[in-house]
C-alpha cells in the first residue's frame, strides 16, 4: 500500500503576541511523523512536516491538494493528515451554520480582518470538508486534529501552570461579543453528515470543549496526541474504538476533561488505526 502523510504543528504565529503562542504543537507533528515512519511503514521521503512559519494556509492547503491529486491518480492508497494548532471561529459565508459561525483552524499567518479572523489565514471546516470530498473510493485517509473547536468549554483547569487551551477567541471585544452565544459544531459533525466524505477522523475534544497544550513527562505536547501515541505504541493491533477508550482513560487520569472523538464507518472503528 502506497502511503504519504502531512503533519502540521504550529506553536508560533506571525501576527499573534507571544502570550497566544503554544508549546506542544511542533512536538506533536514531529512525534506523529516519527510514529508513521517507524510504526506504520510510511517512507520518510513521503512524510511532509510543516512547522511554524512553514505552515501558512497557502502551503498547508497546497500540500493537502497535492496528496489528494496523487490519490486520484492511483499513486496513493493511504493518506494521513495531522494538524496541531489553535482552533477558532469565523463568520459563516455559506449559510450552513445556524449560528452563522464556522469552526476554523489557525495557520501560521493567521491575522485579523476587523472584528474577525481573516479567512485567507485560517482553514475553515467547510474548506476541509471540500478537500476531503475529493478523496477517491478505496483510498484510506486518517485525520488527527489536536485543536480546540470552541472556547465555550474553558475551565479553571485549562489555566493551570503547564497547560494552555488551544483556542483563539475573536480578535476584538466586539468580535468576542458576537460569538458569545454560538452553538459550536465540530468538524466531526460535518464528516458524519456529509455524503461521500470518507476520512476517518480522530479529534482531541468535543465541539464545546478546549484541547489542552500541556507539559507531560518533561516536555510539551497536546494532551490528546500524547495519549494517542502512547496507546498505539502500546498495542498496534487495537481497533480505533479501543484506542479511543485508552486515550480517554489517559486523559481522565491526567485530569483533562476533554473528550476525544472518533468518526468513521463501523468497519473503520473496529480496524486498527492505519488500516
Amino acid at each position: 500500500m502506497s502511503k504519504a502523510a502531512l503533519c502540521v504543528g504550529i506553536n508560533e504565529f506571525e501576527h499573534l503576541p507571544k502570550s497566544s503562542w503554544l508549546q506542544g504543537c511542533v512536538n506533536d507533528a514531529r512525534d506523529l511523523a516519527g510514529l508513521l515512519e517507524t510504526g506504520y511503514g510510511f517512507p520518510g521521503s513521503d512524510i511532509s512536516v510543516l512547522l511554524d512559519s512553514q505552515a501558512t494556509k497557502e502551503r498547508v492547503v497546497a500540500q493537502l491538494n497535492a496528496l489528494l491529486d496523487r490519490a486520484a491518480s492511483g499513486e496513493l492508497q493511504h493518506i494521513v493528515f495531522t494538524f496541531s494548532s489553535h482552533g477558532t471561529q469565523i463568520p459563516d459565508t455559506s449559510d450552513d451554520e445556524a449560528d452563522r459561525l464556522d469552526e476554523a483552524f489557525a495557520c501560521y499567518d493567521i491575522n485579523n480582518a476587523g472584528d474577525s479572523w481573516d479567512p485567507a489565514t485560517v482553514i475553515s471546516d467547510d474548506e476541509l470538508f471540500s478537500l476531503f470530498a475529493r478523496l477517491p473510493d478505496g483510498v484510506l485517509m486518517d485525520v488527527v486534529l489536536d485543536t480546540c473547536h470552541s472556547g465555550t468549554g474553558l475551565k479553571s483547569l485549562d489555566l493551570l501552570p503547564g497547560r494552555r487551551p488551544r483556542f483563539l477567541p475573536a480578535p476584538t471585544a466586539r468580535g468576542v461579543a458576537a460569538t458569545e452565544f454560538s452553538e459550536p459544531r465540530a468538524l466531526r459533525d460535518l464528516v458524519k453528515a456529509g455524503r461521500g466524505v470518507k476520512p476517518v477522523l480522530l479529534a482531541a475534544c468535543r465541539a464545546d470543549q478546549t484541547a489542552a497544550d500541556a507539559y507531560l513527562e518533561g516536555r510539551y505536547n497536546g494532551a490528546f496526541t500524547y495519549n494517542f501515541i502512547k496507546a498505539v505504541r502500546g498495542d498496534g493491533t487495537l481497533g480505533r474504538a479501543d484506542i479511543l477508550k485508552l486515550v480517554s482513560k489517559g486523559l481522565r487520569a491526567g485530569g483533562f476533561d476533554q473528550v476525544a472523538q472518533l468518526e468513521g464507518t463501523t468497519a473503520a472503528r473496529k480496524a486498527p488505526w492505519g488500516n
